[in-house]
């Protein structure tokens, strides 16, 4: 019987490892609770290019919902879907229950588009969510960060706070995962 050398035994553990990980993972693959508690599947969604946004009630940025909610109206027919996350990260600005959360959203800013249960984008208890956005784009910085998820499942771009929803550099990367 041949004995394994170092690099046989090193070629094996390598494949091993790889067929350990599976095929990459999407953002498809994961599933989050809505607003009204009950789980989502994100594989709902697709197919679709996704706009991923923490956001929150109390924040010098929350104006950006109205941004959010026309671009959601303006991209829907062309398949992108906003996505909210509320988030009290930071500052503490997104202290609401979520049925807080939803009334705020709507009375305010006449939100359309699917929003989430609170979520922790950062640090200790960071939903899986946000660990996947975070792998190659980094955590958010602030409440209103944007992440711009392909049809693929993957991230294509990311966003800080002050970039807003009508922003040509945003609506930019939209259009450019829309012709991948």
């Amino acid at each position: 019987m041949k004995t394994p050398t170092l690099l046989s035994t090193l070629a094996a553990l390598s494949l091993g490892a790889a067929a350990l990980a599976g095929p990459t993972m999407s953002f498809f693959d994961l599933s989050a609770p809505r607003l009204d508690g009950k789980s989502e599947n994100l594989s709902a969604y697709k197919g679709q290019v996704l706009l991923v946004v923490n956001t929150a009630s109390e924040c010098g940025y929350t104006p950006q919902y109205k941004g959010l909610e026309k671009l959601s109206q303006d991209y829907k027919g062309k398949g992108v879907t906003v996505l909210g996350f509320p988030s009290n990260d930071f500052g503490g600005q997104e202290p609401g229950t979520a049925k807080e959360i939803a009334r705020f959203c709507e009375l305010r800013f006449k939100v359309t588009f699917p929003l989430f249960d609170k979520v922790k984008t950062k640090g200790e208890g960071q939903s899986p969510v946000y660990a996947f956005l975070a792998q190659k784009h980094g955590e958010p910085k602030w409440n209103f960060h944007k992440y711009v998820v392909g049809k693929d499942g993957q991230v294509k771009a990311a966003f800080p706070s002050a970039v807003e929803p009508d922003s040509p550099e945003l609506k930019k990367a939209l259009d450019s995962a829309l012709k991948e």
